[in-house]
């Protein structure tokens, strides 16, 4: 019988139930929009980092200024519901976008438009997943052997006719 750890690269041991672990988590992540969810994460995140004013100024600015805290929350909930939830994704994905881009007038430009940008693509993929679909293989080409070189030409000084 051969240990888990022989198949693993040179240097590296594994233990079995950490590849089991790994391998649980990347089949959950492959049934869900996990990457897209993260991103619009991300992005609402940044956006609540780069707020400058404290909640007591906000308050007495009104109400454009909690849609400056409110809507990078909702992008962090809609990020996180993306990736629990995915049944709804179309709903939650589209609810992204759009506080994603209301986010620019509000927030400091969306968070000096990373914020905006990682919400507005995580939204974007979140979106296009389609749930039916097989995940991805990644395929390793094979190396075709080389042709045999052509015999070089004497260097005698010469041209050859």
């Amino acid at each position: 019988m051969v240990p888990p750890e022989a198949d693993s690269p040179a240097g590296t041991t594994v233990p079995a139930g950490g590849r089991r672990r790994r391998r649980s988590f990347a089949t959950w992540r492959s049934r869900r929009p996990f990457w897209g969810g993260l991103l619009l994460l991300l992005g609402g995140g940044e956006i609540l980092l780069t707020e400058q004013a404290s909640i007591s100024v906000v308050l007495q600015a009104g109400a454009g200024g909690v849609a400056a805290y409110v809507l990078p929350l909702i992008m962090a909930v809609c990020g996180l519901l993306l990736v629990l939830n995915p049944a709804q994704r179309l709903f939650y994905s589209v609810i992204g976008v759009l506080t994603s881009l209301g986010s620019w007038v509000t927030s400091n430009l969306g968070g000096f438009f990373v914020g905006l940008l990682l919400g507005v693509i995580g939204s974007s993929m979140a979106f296009g997943w389609l749930p039916d679909q097989e995940p991805r293989r990644r395929r390793r080409f094979r190396r075709r052997p080389a042709a045999p070189a052509a015999p070089a030409a004497p260097a005698t000084g010469r041209p050859t006719s």
